[in-house]
């Protein structure tokens, strides 16, 4: 177990900066210690990471949140409360469960709490799930609420939350002597650890390939028998560094959509000079790509400068593209294709009729789906077989293949905290 936790805790400060997924499958129960095979190297925070927990048939689902902190003394606390909020799981499984049972689900908790290195790295929050051969530790730049439920599917709000491009973005910092990536919002911006198919440099992008300069020299005769070397180029040294410039964006175009903006599906701002700024742009793939950006050397500013002046930028437009998902949602509305009462959302949900669904980030409603006649039943957060009615609503629209935007309460065109358009 030494092993593992010492491994993670480097995984830990490898990734610090990033949302990020520490995954590993616990060892069979009286094994002396972790084989290498177990660790899994960590994953970006993705669609298909979310996809695996929303598409989950073990049960029971264990979902663990809790807000943390960076820097010393503040973390202290952290692990404490992580042993309450555990303390809780373990409460709420012994009511349904056999101890022998409640111990393998609780064991990789137990292991994350007095794994100090990994609680000496930890960001602004934590989500923790578990069930049955599966046990995830996301590191999230935004604090959560805390939250310890026990249901048959896991809580996974936050995290769509947090997947979802409105409040966060990344930011590709391009020279030509240096590539790096951050991701942020309008509070922090941290740098993201490049893909290993990422090139950082025009060198590592295209090696012994850059272009060479071409040129010939002829000897001319001069006044009194001289000879003059006249050298005649075949292309300017700015077309060559402009060859070289272009193939090397064209590499970090490719590489980054690939290996970043698809993984997370989050706005991407570039920050460069205005000439890279035209040429990035013109050969660039990346749907992503925001209209606007930074035209400044990215080199030049400080990492508080960059933060302020990205979110400068970003906060426009996705205010923008929030208030255009609320418009959708009354237009479909005044057309009878929109509802905000959640017992018709749910039915709708059930029948496979929801296009778009606005989820309110910071409301719960302890409860559960009967996902074949849409029937919601109220409970307590504490009995192992609910959960958060918005979050299972969410769950469900996504794989009858629907759209769902997670909103901030003053954001939502509704009070309900729901809100759904209709496809038919």
């Amino acid at each position: 177990m030494r092993l593992w936790r010492c491994l993670i805790g480097e995984l830990a400060r490898r990734t610090g900066r990033c949302a990020c997924a520490l995954s590993y499958r616990p060892a069979h129960p009286g094994s002396a210690r972790c084989s290498m095979k177990t660790i899994r190297t960590p994953d970006i925070l993705s669609a298909a990471s979310l996809a695996e927990l929303v598409y989950s048939e073990a049960k029971p689902c264990l979902s663990l949140y809790q807000p943390t902190h960076r820097r010393h003394p503040d973390n202290q606390q952290d692990p404490i409360r992580f042993r309450h909020l555990v303390k809780a799981l373990e409460t709420s499984l012994r009511q349904q469960h056999a101890p022998a049972a409640v111990k393998a689900l609780i064991d990789p908790f137990e292991v994350l709490a007095q794994d100090h290195d990994f609680w000496n790295y930890t960001q602004d929050g934590l989500a923790v799930l578990g069930a049955p051969g599966l046990f995830r530790v996301f590191l999230m730049q935004r604090p959560v609420a805390e939250l310890a439920v026990v249901a048959d599917s896991f809580h996974t709000k936050p995290l769509r939350h947090w997947l979802q491009s409105n409040g966060r973005y990344q930011v590709l910092a391009l020279s030509l002597n240096k590539v790096q990536l951050f991701e942020g919002d309008r509070n922090t911006l941290d740098a993201v650890t490049l893909a290993a198919g990422v090139p950082q440099t025009m060198t590592a992008a295209l090696g012994e390939e850059r272009t060479e300069p071409h040129s010939t020299v002829s000897s001319y005769g001069g006044i009194g028998g001289g000879h003059m070397a006249m050298h005649h180029g075949q292309g300017s040294k700015k077309d060559e560094i402009d060859s070289d410039a272009q193939r090397f964006f064209r590499a970090v175009d490719r590489a980054v959509l690939q290996h970043h903006s698809h993984p997370s599906r989050r706005p991407l701002m570039l920050a460069a000079l205005p000439e890279h700024h035209h040429m990035f742009r013109g050969l660039s793939h990346n749907p992503y790509l925001m209209a606007s950006g930074l035209m400044v050397d990215p080199q030049g500013l400080t990492h508080d400068d960059l933060r302020r002046r990205a979110w400068d930028v970003a906060a426009p437009q996705q205010t923008a593209q929030q208030a255009a998902w609320g418009d959708a949602y009354a237009t479909a509305a005044a057309h009878g294709l929109g509802s905000e009462d959640l017992s018709q959302v749910a039915h709708a949900a059930v029948a496979g009729r929801i296009a778009t669904l606005l989820i309110e980030a910071e409301r719960q409603m302890a409860g559960r789906i009967d996902e074949s006649t849409g029937r919601i039943d109220l409970a307590e957060l504490s009995n192992p077989r609910a959960d958060d009615v918005l979050d299972d609503l969410g769950a469900l629209v996504e794989r009858m293949g629907g759209v769902v935007h997670v909103l901030p309460a003053e954001r939502m065109p509704c009070r309900t905290g729901v809100a759904a358009s209709f496809r038919h």
